[in-house]
């Protein structure tokens, strides 16, 4: 079942999203519903302010307030489920269907995570597959797995160039 879960957008009362997340956890646990409804989460950011006397603090804040997001398999049980609890008055999509999230979306707003599998290390030969520079040849000079990103330094015109690319856009060369 958890293999048809796709990420579905509670609509809450502002202020309410944490109460309905709880209440929603409440209810898994009490039902047994853990493979029904895999997980929930509030997107979260962190932002830095700066007060009136100058000091810098960082905040979370809710990057869209009202909603809740839910991964579970979409039933008649488990939308009845989410849509009567107290605080919920519904789910993106129309009335009665609602719309689940697609993957890009899903990347988008960071709730699920591609794993990528990084096969070079600082100092390799490898290859731009992806690009405007695609099929170009470089020396890897940083790895940055957080944040997706490998600085590969080519050579265009004569000149050595830094280029920031993702970890899936390059490969290694082979000897």
């Amino acid at each position: 079942m958890a293999d048809n879960a796709k990420w579905y957008v509670a609509h809450t009362y502002s202020g309410y999203e944490n109460a309905v997340k709880t209440a929603i956890e409440k209810f898994v646990a009490n039902r047994h519903l853990e493979d029904m409804i895999l997980d929930i989460q509030i997107p979260m950011e962190t932002v830095t302010e700066v007060t009136e006397s100058g000091a810098v603090k960082e905040v979370e804040r809710k990057t869209f307030p009202g909603y809740v997001m839910v991964k579970m398999v979409m039933t008649d049980d488990t939308w009845h489920l989410i849509r009567n609890i107290r605080g919920v008055t519904g789910f993106v999509g129309s009335a009665t269907n609602a719309i689940p999230l697609t993957e890009d979306e899903v990347l988008a707003l960071g709730m699920e995570r591609r794993e990528i599998v990084v096969a070079y290390n600082v100092g390799d030969q490898v290859k731009i597959t992806d690009g405007p520079l695609a099929t170009f040849l470089g020396t890897v000079e940083e790895i940055e797995p957080e944040k997706n990103r490998v600085c590969v330094v080519v050579s265009m015109f004569g000149r050595e160039t830094p280029v920031e690319l993702e970890l899936d856009q390059v490969e290694v060369v082979e000897r």
